[in-house]
């Protein structure tokens, strides 16, 4: 029996636009012309499901523009490149909705199979229709704009609701946050919440975690990264609730600020470089007593301060230090001078947040951009796993 190879095409363009046609019926007309919808089951049953990007590939992962600049806007991210780059679909899925819609033009909104749904809208020309499959990566519209500028609107959404993308990945470094998250449907809104510990949230209590009027050791006052004595004792995890804090209680560490260098990284960057000009004051986040206040290795000089809630916060590469170890500091007091003491190439303020002498990523607890205090509730078990939920 003789096929011609014509026909073998025929063949396989057919049943690859029938497989499509499946696919697409699996969407309603409502799924395909709406942008914010419902998915349908997705917390049929259940009112919780968690997402691991702890072990995810980079195979599986891609930043919409890799070349673009982000921002915060509106109810997502405005990313701009130069006119015609390939927008890039963040994670494998099936197409949901490909067409133009006003105030986004042309967009498209993927649906992932792990329960998250992205929007790409902005585009000069959508590269795939409603039930194509994507993989993490492909290529799937051109960015479109005026002039040689190209604008993308990103947004991600769950069950139709939009969440903010600064709570998965980080804006500056394009990589996403290496956390399992946690999505639960509240009915007008969905929560999202870093799960790391992997147990269920103690109580809160409302006494402190550290005795601070304790002598401090010779060991507190040498090392910069140290464990707390007695802050698990007789507890499995500690809360902070930074949603009962008041704005007297906290302040950002420096005002008039911008992010230079993000938390983690390739540089496993134990905190977050922010930076303003030489010699600008540096502000104590929160009330405490400062436990560390000298030179010290890479850090330059450096204040460490305890605060009684179990939390530590940490200033470096100072041109000068303004209090001494065993002072009591109120939030918001200058402790220290910006400068580029250590191993710092410019002027500015490296921040940590530790907990038992353990680095945490600043951004879980304070929004760079807005300089503001997140309300969300910390719990931190033993070991040292962090749960962070948004609380009131």
């Amino acid at each position: 029996m003789k096929i011609h190879t014509k026909s073998i095409i025929t063949l396989i363009i057919s049943l690859i636009a029938c497989c499509a046609s499946i696919e697409a019926e699996d969407f309603t007309p409502a799924e395909k012309a709406q942008i914010n919808i419902p998915t349908p089951g997705l917390f049929s049953k259940s009112k919780t499901f968690t997402v691991d990007f702890t072990s995810l590939r980079e195979s599986e992962y891609s930043f919409p523009l890799p070349v673009g600049k982000a921002r915060a806007s509106g109810r997502g991210l405005t990313i701009t490149t130069t006119r015609g780059d390939a927008v890039k679909a963040m994670f494998a899925g099936t197409v949901r909705l490909s067409r133009n819609i006003p105030g986004y033009g042309n967009v498209i909104v993927i649906r992932h199979r792990n329960g998250l749904e992205t929007v790409y809208g902005g585009n000069a020309q959508n590269l795939v229709r409603a039930g194509s499959t994507v993989r993490a990566g492909q290529s799937i519209a051109i960015a479109g704009g005026v002039g040689d500028e190209a604008r993308l609107i990103f947004e991600i959404m769950v069950n139709g609701r939009n969440i903010n993308p600064q709570t998965l990945l980080s804006i500056n470094s394009h990589k996403l946050q290496k956390h399992i998250f946690s999505f639960t449907d509240k009915g007008s809104s969905v929560v999202v919440a870093v799960n790391d510990a992997g147990e269920e949230e103690v109580e809160e209590k409302d006494e402190s975690m550290v005795d601070l009027n304790r002598e401090l050791t010779a060991a507190e006052t040498n090392h910069v990264g140290i464990t707390t004595p007695d802050l698990f004792e007789g507890r499995s995890s500690i809360t902070i609730n930074f949603a009962k804090y008041d704005s007297k209680d906290w302040c950002y560490p420096l005002r008039d600020s911008h992010v230079i260098s993000p938390y983690g990284g390739k540089r496993h960057h134990s905190g977050v470089d922010i930076k303003t000009g030489p010699n600008d004051e540096i502000y104590a986040a929160f009330a405490g007593k400062v436990r560390f206040s000298k030179r010290y290795s890479g850090y330059g000089n450096v204040i460490v301060i305890r605060h009684a809630s179990g939390l530590e916060t940490v200033y470096s590469h100072n041109s000068k230090n303004l209090v001494s170890s065993g002072d009591w500091v109120k939030a918001g007091q200058a402790i220290a001078l910006t400068g580029r003491t250590g191993r710092a190439t410019t002027e500015h303020c490296h921040f940590e947040i530790r907990i038992n002498g353990r680095a945490y990523n600043p951004a879980l607890i304070f929004d760079h951009e807005n300089h503001m205090l997140k309300k969300v509730k910390l719990v931190v078990n033993r070991s040292g796993k962090i749960s962070v939920t948004e609380s009131r």
